[in-house]
């Protein structure tokens, strides 16, 4: 089954990215972590992110499409990355999310992606 773990930080620790030292450090954790997920075959895809503040969001209102710059809201946390990952069960999933070399100031949120199916799919796009 398909889970995302969606990595959370608060604006002080997204922004630390910049700081050439920091990133040094957050990196020498999080390359074992990715790593330990590559071989164990469960990564099916996955991204950092850039800063909220080049986001461009769009939000279907009353006069049609809104579109903004940068996130939605502001919040005290911000999405800085995802895995999917491939795992049995949530328990593998909350697992692989604890492993995460999290400090104060980082989160993983753990979700069960909707199930794919392709067949379903192919047929309502090939029926129009």
């Amino acid at each position: 089954m398909h889970y995302s773990l969606l990595f959370y930080q608060t604006p002080e620790v997204f922004s630390a990215r910049a700081d050439p030292e920091k990133r040094k450090a957050f990196h020498a954790a999080f390359i074992p972590y990715v790593k330990a997920m590559h071989d164990a075959g469960i990564i099916v895809a996955g991204a950092g992110l850039e800063k909220p503040d080049a986001a461009t969001s769009i939000r279907l209102g009353d006069s049609g499409h809104h579109v903004q710059d940068g996130p939605y809201a502001d919040t005290k946390e911000q999405l800085a990355g995802f895995f999917i990952i491939d795992v049995p069960d949530l328990d593998a999933a909350l697992k692989w999310a604890s492993r995460y070399p999290a400090e104060p100031g980082f989160g993983v949120e753990v979700r069960p992606n909707l199930p794919e199916d392709r067949e379903t799919l192919l047929k309502t796009m090939a029926d129009g």
